[in-house]
């Protein structure tokens, strides 16, 4: 079984850092989504699940940044 994650169409056009794709995928993991990347790609994802993603991954800089964790 190949466990290779297909990019996103955007990251075709401008890659994305390593931190962030790993923590993309991080947050995937959390909410269930890995097998379902893992089969259609970040495209495959709807645009609830795309933003859930997005919002968590902004919270989680935010906190970063901020200097908080979790």
């Amino acid at each position: 079984m190949d466990t290779k994650i297909k990019p996103s169409r955007k990251s075709k056009v401008k890659k994305t850092p390593e931190h962030v794709e790993k923590m993309k995928l991080e947050i995937a993991e959390e909410l269930g989504l890995t097998d379902k990347v893992k089969q259609e790609g970040w495209a495959g994802l709807s645009a609830a699940e795309t933003g859930k993603i997005g919002g968590l991954m902004t919270k989680k800089l935010k906190d970063m940044k901020t200097g908080r964790l979790n």
